[in-house]
């Protein structure tokens, strides 16, 4: 009996080591995804954004990275739970309103805040739920804000 909950522990603690991984890898992947949509919405004019990078440039390299975070979204499908895999679909598919945003090359400063704002809640909703699924207890970090309040205090 005692060898049985040795192994029971060691396993589950293995997986929790392996949500861990697999929850970090794909926040990475996705953080990735969103930086290369910002530096090309930043030289299409958007707001808020450094290091611009001309979608020429730009566009190969972010299909490159939606190709990384579809492979990552594979294991987290395996190993998260109902509601972490939900919020990270939800914050996925924010990075593609993005994405859709830079690549139809309006500006509209309205929009561009808004989605970053709705990215940011999916980001810290994920980050809710992954911990929570991982038993790491304790407030989750603060939410982000966009635009952040540094600039407005700046502007004013």
């Amino acid at each position: 009996m005692t060898e049985r909950r040795t192994w029971k522990r060691q396993r589950e603690e293995r997986w929790d080591e392996k949500r861990f991984e697999t929850y970090g890898n794909y926040a990475n992947a996705l953080k990735a995804q969103l930086r290369l949509a910002q530096r090309i919405g930043a030289a299409l004019g958007f707001a808020d954004v450094a290091d611009p990078l001309p979608p020429a440039d730009g566009l190969a390299l972010l299909a490159d990275a939606e190709s990384h975070r579809a492979t990552q979204w594979e294991s987290v499908l395996l190993v998260g739970d109902a509601a972490t895999i939900a919020a990270a679909r939800r914050w996925h598919e924010t990075i593609w309103t993005i994405e859709l945003l830079i690549r139809e090359g309006s500006v509209d400063a309205v929009k561009w805040t808004r989605v970053h704002r709705l990215a940011s809640e999916a980001r810290d909703a994920f980050y809710e739920h992954a911990r929570r699924d991982l038993g790491i207890f304790g407030a989750p970090p603060p939410p982000g804000e966009w635009p952040r309040q540094w600039q407005a205090e700046l502007s004013d």
